[in-house]
């Protein structure tokens, strides 16, 4: 009988890679120039997931492990493809290498259930350097604001692409993390009363509709006794949970409005679909797409 299951199994698995299909070939439209020794660390830890270049394991492409894979890797291609490089302005590259490097050195990349099939792809604290190196070279970084703090004008309630209004309601609203990032700037996290409490209950497997979540953006400076303090207002991004609303972005709504006029990003609402919750997908996942999730918020006595 064990004779019996043993043929059958490996008659069903021999079948089963006449399921597995191939990665979609794409051509290499422009491929990111930079110095060697940081190319060398992007086509070793990176390219695999991140690129219109493969060099997988025969492993990776064995049904049905190879359809995980696939998966992955068009994900990753939405956020980053060094591949298509040349698509991106100057601009979103050096924002793309900023994220990169912020990535790499939380150890959020790459991911951890790639390298344990992979340990060649770990970037080590030496080669984040390196990275950190080259971002700061290629950055022009603008004159220190000496102004403490700049509040952002707002003369009219400026609407995103997909209907999300800014309002500076959020000031009032609990703080629910902050972050600092290594293009110096510096970020609050608010959170309305409802999504404060899908916190404190850690009840975000969905989040409730009604959720919204507002980041802060401005420069960090460093004043002359040492003191860290938010400088010029760079942006704020706002985080609305509808189910029925935005279906396409796991029923989140995505808006930026940025600089002192608030300026929305995005021409059409499709904005959000190609530029954030592909991120969102792949790294926040397990907190319902959120990031900066603390654990538990204090209520307010």
């Amino acid at each position: 009988m064990r004779k019996y299951m043993i043929g059958g199994l490996a008659i069903a698995f021999f079948a089963l890679q006449f399921t597995a299909t191939p990665l979609p070939q794409k051509p290499i439209t422009g491929d990111i120039v930079a110095p060697a020794e940081v190319t060398a660390i992007f086509q070793r830890a990176c390219y695999d997931c991140h690129s219109n270049t493969q060099e997988l394991p025969w492993f990776n492409r064995v049904a049905p492990v190879s359809w995980q894979v696939n998966k992955d890797v068009e994900r990753a291609r939405e956020v980053l493809n060094f591949s298509e490089w040349n698509k991106l302005s100057e601009k979103e590259q050096v924002g793309k290498l900023w994220g990169i490097l912020n990535m790499v050195k939380s150890g959020a990349m790459p991911l951890s259930r790639y390298t344990l099939l992979h340990p060649g792809a770990k970037v080590n604290a030496a080669e984040v350097e390196t990275i950190k190196n080259y971002v700061l070279s290629i950055t022009h970084q603008p004159p220190a604001d000496t102004t403490a703090y700049s509040k952002p004008a707002s003369p009219s309630a400026p609407v995103s692409p997909n209907g999300i209004v800014y309002s500076d309601e959020f000031k009032s609203w609990k703080v629910i993390s902050a972050t600092t990032l290594y293009d110096h700037s510096m970020r609050v996290v608010y959170g309305n009363d409802i999504a404060v409490k899908a916190i404190r209950e850690e009840n975000f497997h969905p989040w409730p509709d009604g959720a919204i979540v507002v980041k802060a953006v401005w420069e960090q400076l460093e004043a002359p006794d040492g003191e860290t303090r938010p400088g010029k207002f760079i942006n704020a991004q706002f985080m609305v949970k509808d189910a029925g609303k935005y279906p396409d972005t796991e029923g989140w709504g995505f808006a930026k409005f940025s600089g002192p006029k608030l300026t929305p990003t995005g021409k059409t609402a499709q904005f959000a679909v190609q530029s954030c919750i592909s991120c969102h997908r792949q790294l926040a996942k397990e907190t319902g797409y959120l990031f900066n999730v603390p654990l538990k918020v204090n209520p307010v006595k």
